[in-house]
Parts: structure tokens; C-alpha cells; sequence
């Protein structure tokens, strides 16, 4: 099974971005992605890329139901 997971876009330069969770910063490249972002969108990444913008609601809703199925501080 794979977990694609919302991250928030923190910094952007050419075909990649700083996106973070958690206190987690990861790159990743925006190849694949289905509109151009801007820092402060959250995206969903999967194996390194962000592969769609998401709502802002809806990312935090999906990073609360993590943290409650999970345990998890992402928050």
C-alpha cells in the first residue's frame, strides 16, 4: 500500500520545492503536478512528488486524521 501525504510548500525554484510536515522539510519535484503552485499551497506528495494541489481545509483535515489514526504530532 502507498500513503501519499499533504505537505505545505515552503519554498519553490524552478522544478522542485521545499515542502514540509511536521517539522519535516523534504524536496520534491513538481514534474507531475496538476497546477502550478505557490508557496504556502499544500500539495500531496508521493515518492517525491507533488502530484496535486489541495485545499488548504482539505490538507489540514486529512493531516488531523492522520494524527488521530496514527498518533502522530504533524501539526
Amino acid at each position: 500500500m502507498c500513503l501519499a501525504v499533504p505537505m505545505e510548500i515552503t519554498a519553490l525554484a524552478d522544478k522542485t520545492a521545499d515542502v514540509t510536515i511536521g517539522g519535516v522539510t523534504r524536496q520534491v519535484r513538481l514534474d507531475l503536478i496538476d497546477a502550478a503552485p505557490a508557496i504556502g499551497d499544500f500539495v500531496i506528495v508521493h515518492a517525491g512528488f507533488a502530484i496535486r494541489r489541495l485545499d488548504r481545509d482539505d490538507a489540514l483535515e486529512t493531516i488531523k486524521l492522520f494524527q488521530e489514526g496514527l498518533n502522530l504530532e504533524l501539526l
